[in-house]
């Protein structure tokens, strides 16, 4: 069985290829080295064809030479036949005294070469140095300059967006009306900020968002700086902390100072819990590093003129963790919760993605909405983009229903694939399991009614899935509807024992989420006769983020452990005798439906409506007869 699961997605701004910026490659220093040293042998000496010097000796006997030029180390010089392709000639310098006496004798023409040595030197050794000189002065300004450079580790890696570039507003932000008002007050004081001054009153430093991931706080801080019309400076926490002490402290601090030359503005810093962590909380030890950021943020926020127009906003999934300091009046002493929006908020946020969106007449985004309880902005936002893309693939002229119905169920449950090969008995397993889920779930009260069961294999293990949707949004749950679910997720592994005898390995992650809602009730919610109203997880919960069930230090008696797991094992026994109970007595049905399975695959809308009915007139039946019989 699967249920919504919700992620989070933010985009960015792409550079302006009107200010594209020329990279250094050591490639070009290599290839400039080269062309030095190519000119030094090739270009500073005359190219001419080497001989040896017995060759040019018995050249100038033959008469052939025409001149020379005698230097130091080398004698260049000329044939007399013009039509020699190699007229021009070099050999090494021999020490011959009669060298001179058989050019007279053969009338050759011969100079004398003194050889420059200051140029020599300046190509040996004046020009390496100067490239040298000039990588090592581009190599220190980029070093130097730029938010990337060595030297520029205390520079804050800040994102600077002008008034223009903001380009969200209100408008742009749905399902989250609390949240918006709460922040109007912080729009207004931008924009009028003596409104508040005359009558004493003082603006918020901080505003602390919090929220699961993908419910749109770094949305709506933008559509703040875009509402008020100032800068906006966005940077995440963990870009203050590096290898370097002392760097995020400076960070800070530079970061400060630029707010405060583009007064008003907002100072916008996500996933704040990766710098204000409470201090202390490591037992091995805290983060040096890390602290003294975090000391210098808190004598920032400190030191700053509530009238200077700079508002400080900061998001995280994780309150709890953060330090106290941070949260004290004067710091961070506004909270926004931006909580999971419900069915009318899921209805808005539809409306704003779907705006660019050509729908079908068949499109009710009233029932998109009903139909993805616990979907934050970003699921929906990728629900309408899935969607659209699955139209474009079918050559469809706009997107029509259902191709948000195959979205919703591709996001839920993952890519289907209909080409994996299975066995007929594995398919006959997979049919009975989520049969035997869907049978408990119909025959219950205090379930979600089950909307969709298909045995496609769907996602990277599900070979199979059953989707319940819930009727109306829900923000609490009882006693009795917990132990429902977990008659409803045992419901395919007692299928399996009842008709085959035997269990498989598909029970897997059904076992796992049963026996954690059991453990759950026992040591969180106090939901145990003989413990009592107790609980025995001290460690600190996120109320944003599902982490699971992962106690990490017990701080009660191997005795409590004991009974601890005798009641998550009693409970789990007696859901398990109630699921097998249930579904033998209704073997016929099970079996009904399982047939039903392996002939389509997949069943929804009328057909399993009139499944379900059938089930629930049976079930009225028995509680009719079951009265009649107690009254005699």
């Amino acid at each position: 069985m699967d249920r919504f699961k919700g992620s989070s997605g933010d985009g960015g701004r792409g550079p302006d290829p009107s200010q594209r910026k020329v990279h250094f490659s050591i490639w070009y220093f290599i290839a400039a080295l080269l062309l030095i040293t190519w000119f030094q042998t090739y270009v500073s000496e005359q190219q001419s064809n080497r001989i040896t010097y017995s060759e040019f000796k018995q050249a100038v006997k033959d008469g052939r030479v025409e001149n020379v030029a005698i230097g130091p180390e080398r004698i260049n010089g000329a044939y007399k036949d013009a039509k020699d392709p190699n007229k021009y000639f070099s050999t090494v310098r021999v020490e011959d005294p009669e060298l001179v006496r058989d050019l007279e004798a053969r009338g050759v023409n011969y100079s004398g070469v003194t050889e420059n040595k200051w140029v020599a030197v300046m190509l040996s050794w004046l020009l390496p140095l100067g490239v040298f000189f000039l990588f090592w002065t581009f190599l220190m300004r980029r070093m130097g300059g730029g938010p990337q450079g060595v030297l520029s580790v205390g520079k804050a890696k800040v994102k600077i967006y002008a008034e223009k570039e903001v380009g969200v507003t209100f408008k742009d932000v749905a399902g989250i009306d609390e949240a918006k008002a709460e922040l109007e007050e912080i729009v207004q004081f931008l924009k009028d900020p003596g409104k508040y001054q005359k009558l004493g009153g003082k603006i918020p430093k901080g505003v602390l968002l919090l929220g699961a991931p993908g419910t749109g706080k770094t949305l709506l801080a933008r559509a703040v700086a875009g509402e008020a019309g100032v800068p906006f400076f966005s940077m995440s926490g963990s870009e203050f902390v590096e290898m370097f002490v002392g760097v995020g402290a400076a960070r800070v601090r530079d970061l400060f100072g630029q707010a405060k030359d583009h007064a008003p503005c907002i100072i916008f810093v996500d996933e704040l819990d990766a710098l204000g962590k409470a201090r202390g909380l490591n037992p091995i030890g805290g983060h040096d590093e890390r602290e003294q950021t975090l000391n210098q943020l808190l004598v920032e926020m400190d030191g700053f003129d509530p009238r200077a127009g700079v508002i400080i906003m900061a998001a995280t999934n994780r309150p709890e963790i953060l330090d106290p300091a941070l949260l004290r009046p004067g710091r961070f002493d506004r909270h926004v919760a931006i909580d999971k929006p419900d069915i009318r908020g899921r209805e808005e946020i539809l409306r704003v993605h779907a705006r660019e969106v050509k729908l079908g007449p068949d499109v009710d985004l009233k029932k998109i909405a009903a139909m993805t309880p616990g979907f934050v902005g970003a699921d929906l936002a990728n629900l309408i983009n899935e969607a659209a893309l699955i139209a474009a693939r079918r050559d469809r002229p706009e997107v029509t229903m259902s191709d948000f119905q195959e979205a919703a169920d591709r996001i839920i449950g993952g890519l289907e694939k209909k080409n994996r090969a299975m066995n007929p008995k594995e398919k006959e397993i997979v049919a009975y399991h989520e049969s035997g889920h869907a049978l408990v779930a119909m025959m219950l009260p205090n379930v979600d009614p089950v909307s969709k069961i298909s045995i496609i294999p769907r996602g990277i293990a599900a070979l199979g899935y059953t989707q319940q949707l819930p009727t109306e949004d829900r923000y609490l749950m009882t006693r009795k509807e917990l132990l429902d679910r977990c008659h409803v997720l045992l419901g395919g592994r007692v299928s399996e024992e009842i008709i085959f005898g035997d269990i498989s390995t598909g029970a897997q992650n059904d076992l796992q989420r049963t026996t954690d809602i059991a453990r759950r009730m026992i040591m969180e919610y106090g939901m145990s006769e003989k413990l009592g109203p107790l609980t025995y997880v001290n460690e600190p919960r996120s109320a944003h983020l599902d982490l699971g069930f992962a106690p990490k230090e017990r701080e009660f008696s191997e005795r409590t452990a004991q009974l601890i797991d005798e009641e998550v094992a009693g409970i789990i026994d007696g859901v398990h005798q109630k699921v097998r109970r249930m579904l033998t007595e209704e073997r016929g049905m099970l079996e009904k439906l399982a047939k039903i399975l392996l002939e389509k695959e997949s069943i929804d809308g009328e057909e399993l409506k009139h499944f379900t009915d059938e089930v629930s007139a049976r079930m009225a039946l028995k509680g009719t007869v079951a009265v009649s019989g107690a009254s005699r």
